[in-house]
């Protein structure tokens, strides 16, 4: 979901000259900006290399709930193929901007009783040691689909109309799938002053 809500505002977006997607099977988007790499197996990018140089950002969108995930497996998906694809960008393309959508409770001490909060903690970490021109971590909490996109789980309409409440008494927790998308280009564009950005970050980056 939040990966096809990105693409949907960088497509939009005057700013953004070309997108790039990678997906284990094709996406049915089709859009001048856009162009797309079917590649099976994210742990070995050589073979796609040769595709991946001379962009300015990576919004890495690709992630798994922990729910009812051992440790060693969420770690695999989470830590280490996040890693994989970062160092292999950093030393194609050292002057990206690399942004990492990771999750309002992250526990950037790596010590807390949560397993997904440490595994997140550890890959953001390590994220801001490589060598980009510019790392941000984006930590959003509810996030309230953008309309008509086809990968929103049935289950939000369940609950969608909850946000208007949300947003008002609970704000720091709550923002739109589209606020996060232009904080992140306008992360890639303009910059940020803080490397980890929370829900309020978000907002007004989103605005900026």
């Amino acid at each position: 979901m939040v990966g096809e809500g990105v693409l949907h505002e960088c497509l939009r977006h005057p700013e953004v000259e070309q997108v790039l997607i990678i997906n284990r099977k094709p996406s049915g988007e089709s859009h001048p900006k856009l162009k797309e790499i079917i590649h099976p197996d994210f742990f070995n990018l050589s073979a796609i290399e040769g595709q991946l140089q001379n962009y300015n950002a990576c919004f890495f969108c690709l992630g798994v709930s922990s729910v009812g995930m051992q440790e060693a497996e969420y770690h695999r998906l989470t830590y280490d193929l996040t890693m994989h694809m970062a160092q292999t960008l950093a030393r194609l393309n050292p002057q990206m901007v690399f942004c990492y959508v990771s999750g309002a409770g992250t526990d950037s001490t790596e010590r807390g009783r949560s397993m997904w909060a440490r595994v997140k903690g550890k890959t953001e970490n390590h994220l801001r040691q490589l060598p980009f021109r510019e790392t941000y971590m984006f930590r959003p909490g509810y996030l309230h689909p953008t309309p008509g996109l086809k990968n929103t789980k049935k289950y939000y309409a369940a609950f969608s109309w909850l946000y208007p409440i949300l947003r008002r008494f609970l704000g720091k927790y709550a923002s739109t799938l589209q606020e996060l998308s232009l904080a992140m280009i306008n992360a890639a564009t303009k910059g940020y002053e803080k490397p980890v950005l929370e829900v309020e970050d978000i907002v007004k980056l989103a605005k900026a």
